[in-house]
Parts: C-alpha cells; structure tokens; sequence
C-alpha cells in the first residue's frame, strides 16, 4: 500500500486515482501531503496540490467584528461531542462554495471510522442546545489536516475555526492544513505556500508527540 510521491502531481494537483478509503490508507496519505477528493459519479482521487493553503495558528486573523462576536459569547464550543452530526451537515449542499466541500456517504463512512480511531475530530458551534455550525479534520502528531467546515448562523464557522487555531497554539502545533485556496480562509489568515515547502514542515511535524490530553477539551480561552 503506497502512493506515488506527491511531486508526480500533475498541475491541477491530481496525483492518482483508486484504492480505498482504509483508516491505514487515509493516515498514510495525509503523512505524505496527500488527500482524497472526489464526487460521487468518480472514482477515488487522490491530490496534491501546489500551492498549498496553509494556516498557522498563531497567524489567525480575527476581523474586528468576528472579535466582538466572540467576545459576546454567542456560542458555545466543544470538541468532539458531535463528530458525527458535524460530518454528516458538512456533506450537505453549500449555498457558497467556499463554505466547504461536498461529501459521499462513502467519504462520510472513512472519517466516522478515523474518529473512533482517534484520528479525526471536530470543533462544534452551539447556540444554545443547536449545532450551528463547526468543522472537522485529521490530527498526526503536530499537524491538523482540516477537512471541511460548515455554518447555519452567520460567523459559526469561523467562531469554530478561531477556537481551533488557539487550541492548537496552545498545544504548539506546527501546521492546520487548508488543502485548497478559497477566499474565506485566506481572509481569516491563510496563505498559499509550495508542495515542498509544505511537505518539508509536514515530515517534521508528524513525528511529534502532542500533549496525549489534547482532545479531552479545548485550551482554556480559546474563545
């Protein structure tokens, strides 16, 4: 079980097609700058892209007017108390396509399966006793490789991604993995850096042992 290496991508970031959506197959391709990418007519895609849109987590970027927000403590937020719930919102149809990214129930299946693992986690907006919004993704050692996020109140999202990067900071994460460029992830701090780049941080940062504790709760003021 291996893939080529993530330089064979072709321009578009298309670097092989097939294969499973194993636990083992999915950890190993975010280990080598790989994810799956596909609609539900297609076969499995496998991508790299160049360049790749990264989030530091000390670099967020808080508009002033999400800021207030979360400073009126509108929501609530919790970690991995609805992984499930949250996938399966994120795979609903976007109104807008930076919003995120539509899932097969077969892609849903794969990352059910890495959060009962312990790989995939989700960040999870509340108003009240509804989830309005939140975002998943992988986490390998010091690296979270975000998959998809979605918002049924204005900002619940972003809200979601600010409690993530400050967790993650705290923790000394190295890297959230942004995948692709869209406009709403670069207003809030990500920036576009080469595959090398990229995968240069990526072997450092796996190997890394985080805090074993760190998907029990989120980082005090993290919001």
């Amino acid at each position: 079980m291996e893939f080529p290496p993530a330089w064979l991508a072709r321009s578009d970031g298309l670097l092989c097609i097939g294969g499973d959506l194993s636990c083992d197959r999915l950890l190993l391709a975010y280990q080598n700058g790989i994810f799956p990418w596909f609609s539900e007519s297609e076969p499995i895609l496998w991508w790299s892209p160049d360049p790749r849109l990264v989030l530091f987590p000390s670099r967020i970027r808080i508009s002033r007017s999400l800021g207030k927000k979360i400073k009126r403590d509108e929501f609530t937020i919790t970690v991995d108390q609805a992984f499930e719930q949250t996938i399966q919102a994120c795979a609903r149809p976007r109104k807008h396509p930076d919003e995120g990214t539509w899932l097969v129930a077969e892609m849903v299946d794969a990352y059910i399966a890495l959060h009962r693992k312990g790989y995939a986690h989700s960040i999870e907006t509340w108003h009240r006793d509804r989830l309005v919004g939140g975002l998943y993704g992988v986490s390998i050692g010091c690296s979270f490789f975000g998959e998809s996020m979605f918002s049924l109140e204005r900002d619940a999202s972003k809200v979601a991604l600010v409690a993530l990067a400050r967790h993650l900071e705290h923790h000394e994460f190295d890297i959230i993995d942004c995948q692709v460029t869209t406009d709403h992830l670069c207003q809030m701090g990500a920036v576009e850096i080469s595959r090398q780049q990229f995968l240069d941080i990526l072997s450092r940062s796996i190997i890394r042992k985080p805090d074993p504790d760190l998907w029990q709760t989120l980082s005090t003021r993290t919001v």
